[in-house]
C-alpha cells in the first residue's frame, strides 16, 4: 500500500489533489492577507520615529521572509532530485524560481522606498541589501540557465547544482546585520531570544507573513500544475514527431 507521499509523487495524483486544494489555498491566502493589511493600516500605530512611512515594513519584511523561504524550497527540491530522484522535485524547483524572484524583487523595491525617507537614499551598498540583491541575481541565474539549455535532464541537474551552491546566501543574508557595520536594522522578529518589537507591530507582520506564505503555496501549486501540463504536451508532441518519422521511413524500406 502506497503512503501519502508516494501517492503525491505520482504526477497524476498530484494533479488531482492540487486541483481540489488550489481554490481553497488561494482563497485562504486572500483572506489572511486582507486581514493582515487591515491590522497593518488601521490597527497598528505609526512608528514613533518614522511615522506612517514605516508601514512599508508590513510588505517589505514578509516579502524578504518568503524570498528566503522560496530559495530554501528550491534547494530542498534540488536535494530531492539528486538523492531521492523524486519525480516532482525538478518540477517544484523550476516552478518556485520565478515566484521567489518576484518576492525578492518586491523586498528590494519596498526596501528602497523605505530607505529614501529613513536613510536619505534609495540604495546603499549595505551588507543586507547587497546580499539580498545577490539572492535576486541567483534566482535570475537559475531561470536563465534552465531556459538556455534544451536538454531538460541536463538543465535540471545544472540548475540543481547552482541551487545547492547558492544556499550559502541564506545564512549570509540572515546574519549580515550581525557580522559587520550596516545601516539595516538588526533582526527583531526571528531571534533566539524572542521578538523585540511590540505586539501591535508584530501581529500584523506575522499575519501578513502567513498570508504571503499561503500565497506562495498557491502560486507554487499552480506553477507546478502548469509545468506538468507543459511537459505532457511536449512528450505528446515528441511522440507524434517520432510516429510521423517512422511512417515516412517505413514506405521507403
Amino acid at each position: 500500500m502506497q503512503t501519502f507521499t508516494q501517492r503525491l509523487a505520482n504526477p497524476t495524483q498530484f494533479m488531482r489533489l492540487s486541483a481540489r486544494l488550489l481554490p481553497w489555498v488561494a482563497g485562504l491566502a486572500a483572506a489572511i492577507i486582507a486581514y493582515g493589511l487591515y491590522l497593518a493600516f488601521f490597527v497598528a500605530p505609526p512608528d514613533y520615529l518614522q511615522g506612517e512611512i514605516a508601514r512599508i515594513m508590513f510588505v517589505h519584511v514578509p516579502s524578504a521572509w518568503i524570498a528566503m523561504a522560496g530559495y530554501a524550497l528550491i534547494a530542498v527540491s534540488a536535494f530531492g532530485l539528486f538523492v531521492f530522484r523524486h519525480p516532482l522535485a525538478d518540477v517544484s524547483a523550476k516552478a518556485a524560481a520565478p515566484i521567489g524572484a518576484a518576492f525578492t524583487f518586491l523586498a528590494l523595491f519596498t526596501g528602497s522606498l523605505w530607505g529614501k525617507p529613513a536613510w536619505g537614499t534609495y540604495w546603499v551598498w549595505d551588507a543586507r541589501l547587497t546580499s539580498v540583491l545577490i539572492l535576486f541575481f541567483l534566482y535570475l541565474g537559475l531561470i536563465a540557465l534552465r531556459s538556455s539549455i534544451d536538454d531538460e535532464t541536463l538543465a535540471s541537474k545544472l540548475t540543481a547544482i547552482l541551487a545547492l551552491v547558492g544556499i550559502v546566501m541564506l545564512p549570509i543574508i540572515k546574519f549580515s546585520v550581525d557580522w559587520g557595520n550596516t545601516l539595516h536594522q538588526p533582526s527583531s522578529v526571528l531571534k533566539l531570544s524572542g521578538p523585540t518589537i511590540h505586539s501591535s507591530i508584530l501581529t500584523p507582520l506575522l499575519v501578513i507573513g502567513a498570508g504571503f506564505l499561503v500565497l506562495f503555496v498557491a502560486m507554487h501549486l499552480k506553477a507546478m500544475r502548469n509545468e506538468i501540463l507543459r511537459r505532457r504536451v511536449k512528450a505528446l508532441q515528441l511522440a507524434e514527431v517520432a510516429r510521423a518519422a517512422s511512417q515516412v521511413v517505413a514506405p521507403a524500406e
